[in-house]
C-alpha cells in the first residue's frame, strides 16, 4: 500500500478499504443540480441503544491505519477524525496550520447565520452584486453579472452558492453584507475556534499568494492568470513560499474538527440555522472523487472543499473537510488538507478516499 500511494499511479480503489460487511462504494459520475430552496432539516438521527465499542475510545486499528496512510503520502499532510457521538479524536499534524482555501467559505457562512440569528441580518435580505464586486478563479456567478449589467440575490441564496458551488463572487459578496472578514474572525473568537485564521477576502488572499497587488481589471476574462505568468519567477516563488510558511487563512485539522462537531451538535447556532447549513452542506458540488467517494453504500456525507493555487506542479491547499454519518447515525468529522504537495490529483484524490475509508471500516469495532 505505502508503495502504491507514493506512486501515485493507481486508481483510487487500489487503496480505500472495503467496507467489512458491504461492496465498495460506485464512484460518482457527476454532480447534481439541486435548485436553491428553503432550509432543510438534515436527517441526522443519533445512535440509539447501549453505546457501542467505538464511544469513548477510536476503533482498534483505526489510529494505525490513518498513520500509515499518513507517513506513506507525500508532502505536507494533516489528518483529523473525530466522533461527534462520543469522546475521542485522533490525528496527524493535527496542530499544524494548513492553507484553507475555499474550506473558509464555512466559517463567512456561519458568520452570517449567526448575524441571522442574532436578528442581524435577515436570509431574505436582498444584495446587489455589480462588476466591481467580481473576484477570480471560480465565479460562474460572474456571466450573469456581466450579462445583466447587475444581479440581486438574497443572502440565502448567496450562501447556497457559495458552499454548494464554491463561488468566489458569491462568497465575497456574502462576506461584504456582514461586515468585512472582521465579522468573521469576531464570530470565530466568540465561539472560541480555536487554530482557524481567516484572511482577507478572496481578491487580496489570491493576489498576494501569487506575489501582486488587487486591481479589478483582474476579475475579467484570465487577467489575473496572464498578469501571473508575466511575473519573473522569483517573485512568484517568494511569494508562494511566504505564504505555505504562515498561511493568513491556515487553520489546524484539529480545531476544524472539532468545529465541525461543534456545528453537528448543535453548539454553533441555533437549531434551525444548524439545520439549515447542513442541509446546504449535503449539496456540495465540488470534490465528488475526494472523501465522499471512499464512503461505502448507505452513508452519508455532508462537506466542504477547498484547492489552492498551483506552481510548478505544486498545489498549495488541496482539502476535503466534512461530516460523515453511518447507517446506525454514528456520526464522524472528517478532516484531511494536504499543505503543499506534487503528487498527482488522482493519488490525492485516493488519499483522501483511503481515509474516509477507514472510518467506514473500522466503525463499530
Amino acid at each position: 500500500m505505502s508503495a502504491a500511494v507514493l506512486a501515485g499511479c493507481v486508481s483510487s480503489a487500489a487503496i480505500v478499504p472495503p467496507a467489512r460487511s458491504q461492496a465498495a462504494a460506485p464512484r460518482p459520475a457527476g454532480s447534481v443540480t439541486v435548485p436553491i430552496g428553503q432550509p432543510v432539516r438534515s436527517a441526522m438521527p443519533r445512535p440509539i441503544g447501549p453505546l457501542d465499542p467505538g464511544f469513548r475510545r477510536a476503533p482498534a486499528g483505526l489510529t494505525e491505519r490513518i498513520h500509515f496512510l499518513w507517513r506513506a503520502f507525500p508532502g505536507k499532510t494533516g489528518i483529523a477524525v473525530q466522533r461527534i457521538d462520543g469522546e475521542w479524536a485522533i490525528a496527524e499534524r493535527g496542530g499544524e496550520l494548513f492553507p484553507q482555501q475555499s474550506v473558509s467559505k464555512l466559517w463567512v457562512s456561519l458568520a452570517a447565520l449567526d448575524a441571522v440569528d442574532q436578528g442581524r441580518l435577515r436570509l431574505d435580505q436582498p444584495v446587489r452584486i455589480g462588476p466591481e464586486d467580481l473576484t477570480l478563479f471560480y465565479q460562474p456567478l460572474a456571466a450573469r453579472v456581466r450579462s445583466e449589467g447587475s444581479v440581486t440575490m438574497t443572502v440565502r441564496s448567496l450562501i447556497e452558492t457559495a458552499i454548494t458551488q464554491s463561488d468566489n463572487t458569491a462568497n465575497d459578496s456574502l462576506l461584504r453584507t456582514i461586515g468585512g472578514p472582521g465579522t468573521v474572525r469576531a464570530f470565530m473568537a466568540k465561539k472560541d475556534l480555536g487554530a482557524i485564521r481567516f484572511g482577507p477576502g478572496e481578491r487580496l488572499l489570491q493576489s498576494g499568494i501569487a506575489g501582486m497587488s488587487w486591481q479589478q481589471s483582474y476579475s475579467v476574462a484570465r487577467n489575473f492568470e496572464n498578469a501571473r505568468a508575466a511575473l519573473a519567477p522569483a517573485t512568484r516563488r517568494a511569494a508562494m513560499d511566504n505564504y505555505l510558511a504562515n498561511p493568513m487563512d491556515g487553520a489546524s485539522p484539529a480545531a476544524i474538527a472539532s468545529a465541525l462537531t461543534r456545528l453537528a451538535r448543535g453548539t454553533l447556532l441555533s437549531p434551525e440555522s444548524t439545520d439549515y447549513l447542513l442541509g446546504v452542506m449535503g449539496r456540495t458540488k465540488s470534490g465528488p472523487k475526494r472523501l465522499k467517494a471512499g464512503l461505502p453504500p448507505g452513508w452519508k456525507f455532508l462537506h466542504k472543499t477547498g484547492t489552492g493555487q498551483n506552481l510548478n506542479g505544486m498545489t498549495a491547499g488541496y482539502n476535503d473537510i466534512g461530516i460523515a454519518t453511518a447507517p446506525d447515525g454514528t456520526r464522524y468529522a472528517i478532516v484531511v488538507m494536504m499543505g503543499s504537495t506534487t503528487s498527482p490529483v488522482p493519488a490525492r484524490m485516493a488519499l483522501m478516499q483511503a481515509v474516509s475509508g477507514a472510518v467506514a471500516e473500522f466503525h463499530g469495532r
